[in-house]
């Protein structure tokens, strides 16, 4: 489809998505497009749970629903796909819509292994006419894209050191555990967040990692050679070191925090977690409040990456997260784990 195809009477007509799983994620992506969104129209529904999917859609009014994703690609009304199902379905479910004629969003990780991403690589490249972006939605974060703008122009000199922290809060551990058994591990479910920051902001790739983490409070992730609290060194190529920290047991609320040490300067986003600006003065102290979740932290950010999505397929041009960089930080995680599992130096 062209970008004609998308114009009326001199109007550009609202892409209309189908949206699968609705999980917490899910749900805000759903909300996004049916109310957020001015060019997309939410037109249909897929999730396994009937009695959550009729009452979602029926709250908004969308009148196709489905429990079986390969039924909802069958609708001819669509144009795209937002993807937000388990993470083993990821690539299966990108390949299946884009072979059907649609555009495709997914969110990370792009597949849990890399026989997986290549399912989606080769997907992608036999429709070089469709869209695909991967949800790496930290990139459309304002402090983080500010910042890559201040080590892009050489305001910091250069790079030395990425450090990136990602914490969940233990208030959310059971549905962790729950998940645990097919999330792929700790670096591929979550610190993939840091490792695409990590290459996109140092503009460089690993060439050596070394892992290590344990279950400090929850040996059920044990069962899944997996820990509750992960860490990971890698040298780079242009010999930039890079540490992710990955933690699901943060007692006061989500933790996201990233500094970036220059040879000139030293860049930090969100080195206090606060919810926002406010100061509270009682008889704990003076404090301030912290997110809760990564929807609330990253609202906007969650926003703006659909809302790109749209505008790429009106532009008709492609995103700048490509199912490359799904795939590259698929490997990276991957071979974090391994060392993680080895105790051994990975050398890329």
């Amino acid at each position: 489809m062209t970008l004609q195809d998308y114009r009326f009477e001199g109007k550009m007509k609202k892409i209309k998505i189908g949206a699968v799983g609705l999980g917490r994620l899910g749900y805000q992506h759903a909300e996004n497009i049916a109310f957020k969104i001015p060019g997309a129209e939410l037109v249909a529904l897929c999730d396994k749970d009937e009695v959550k999917l009729n009452k979602t859609a029926d709250a908004w009014g969308i009148p196709n629903r489905y429990t079986d994703y390969e039924d909802m690609i069958t609708n001819q009304a669509l144009d795209a796909v937002v993807i937000s199902s388990p993470s083993s379905l990821h690539t299966t479910q990108i390949a299946q819509a884009l072979d059907a004629g649609l555009h495709v969003f997914s969110e990370k990780p792009l597949g849990t292994n890399l026989e997986e991403c290549k399912i989606a690589e080769e997907a992608v490249e036999r429709h070089p006419e469709l869209v695909f972006m991967l949800g790496f939605m930290r990139r459309y974060d304002p402090s983080y894209a500010y910042a890559r703008e201040k080590i892009r122009n050489g305001d910091i000199g250069n790079v030395v050191l990425f450090r990136g922290y990602s914490q969940d809060p233990e208030s959310c551990i059971e549905g962790a555990i729950a998940y645990a058994g097919h999330s792929g591990g700790q670096f591929i479910d979550m610190a993939v967040h840091d490792i695409d920051l990590a290459r996109w902001m140092v503009d460089s790739e690993p060439i050596t990692i070394h892992a290590i983490g344990g279950c400090y409070a929850h040996q059920e992730f044990g069962a899944f050679k997996d820990g509750d609290n992960v860490a990971a060194l890698m040298q780079m190529e242009n010999d930039a070191m890079v540490f992710l920290f990955a933690g699901r047991t943060a007692p006061h609320g989500y933790n996201v925090e990233t500094e970036i040490i220059g040879t000139k300067a030293t860049l930090r986003i969100a080195s206090v977690p606060q919810k926002n600006m406010v100061e509270i003065l009682d008889h704990h102290g003076v404090r301030q409040e912290c997110s809760q979740d990564f929807l609330e932290r990253f609202e906007q950010a969650y926003l703006a990456e659909i809302n790109e999505f749209i505008k790429c397929i009106h532009d008709h041009r492609k995103p700048e997260v490509t199912v490359y960089d799904g795939t590259k930080t698929t490997e990276i995680a991957y071979q974090c784990k391994k060392a993680f599992e080895t105790n051994e130096l990975i050398r890329m």
